[in-house]
């Protein structure tokens, strides 16, 4: 490993390299000097990777195969892949927890050597939430086990915004209205983190010794700020200079939930909107302990919330999802 900046033929696999967090790694592994190996279902038409040339390995986390043509001769292989939406908390355990015990498994075979960087999830904190948040643990409980720590880096992230995002779009679309809902209490601290700041600690990190530890990354705030405070922030970022706020009920926001996620059960297809996603947003503690927080001086974050998000608001304007 390396104290930074890649020696020559570094090698990098990558899983989900074509996502939203992905392209933002890609970049940051290829400013390192980086040589870089994907997993994609198909050849990518435009993934937005910038200068990176990378050696595509079609297959998926379902596809052994695959994944040891992924990792064989890589010295660090970077798991960003998983499901955030699944009709069944079965499905996110088949492709979460059972999709990291393959790929460490292929690590064994093929790249024993190697240090795993997974990408989990701050919700994997609390398992009892949703199906969701149990199968993040569960991954990380895979990882450890098939490898051991002496092999394995855990990295929790916050919600993580920034351009390309559809996920935190809703905090700037809310933040639009004349009347503003707030859907958690005054006392509940979310942390965050911009894609970029997050991309660039975790390729660091993927270069760095394994910790053999379950870490957080944050923004400079890691004691995470209050729901006022986001959608304030969104409204200054889509200039909504004099927004009003009010307190949704928690059993309206459980109500739906549980509605949109029967109907999606019912159907067979997967939503982000479901009682545990409900759970999640009304859990009051997502802010990241001192203890828990990963630190890297060669990365530290750049973009503070209001900066951070006028940047992303001005991107969805430009690419008019605003």
């Amino acid at each position: 490993m390396t104290s930074g900046t890649a020696r020559d033929s570094f090698t990098v696999a990558v899983t989900g390299a074509t996502g939203f967090l992905g392209r933002h790694v890609v970049a940051a592994l290829t400013a390192r000097g980086c040589k870089l190996r994907m997993l994609a279902r198909r050849e990518p038409v435009d993934a937005s990777w910038g200068d990176a040339t990378p050696d595509i390995v079609l297959g998926a986390l379902d596809d052994p195969a695959a994944l040891r043509r992924l990792v064989t001769g890589a010295d660090a292989v970077l798991h960003l892949a998983g499901a955030i939406k699944a009709y069944s908390d079965e499905a996110f355990m088949r492709v979460n927890r059972d999709g990291t015990q393959a790929l460490a498994e292929a690590m064994i075979e093929a790249a024993p050597a190697a240090h795993l960087v997974h990408v989990s999830s701050l919700a994997a904190r609390h398992p009892e939430l949703s199906g969701y948040a149990a199968s993040k643990r569960a991954s990380e409980e895979a990882a450890f086990s098939v490898l051991g720590a002496e092999k394995v880096s855990v990295i929790r992230p916050p919600a993580i915004y920034g351009p390309g995002d559809r996920e935190t779009m809703v905090f700037f679309e809310l933040a639009s209205r004349r009347f503003i809902p707030l859907p958690g209490k005054p006392a509940a601290r979310i942390s965050l983190v911009h894609v970029a700041d997050a991309a660039a600690l975790l390729a660091v990190r993927a270069m760095r010794e394994p910790s053999g530890k379950v870490q957080s990354i944050a923004d400079a705030c890691p004691d995470g700020y209050g729901w006022k405070q986001i959608l304030g922030a969104a409204a200054e970022a889509v200039g909504n200079r004099a927004p009003a706020y009010f307190q949704l009920p928690a059993s309206l926001l459980r109500g739906v939930g549980g509605s949109v996620g029967a109907f999606a059960k019912l159907i067979g297809r997967s939503d982000i909107i479901s009682t545990g996603k409900i759970r999640e947003l009304l859990h009051e503690d997502w802010a990241v302990p001192e203890a828990e927080l990963l630190r890297e001086p060669a990365a530290p974050p750049q973009h503070s919330l209001l900066a951070g998000f006028a940047s992303t608001a001005q991107w969805y304007r430009q690419a008019g999802w605003l």
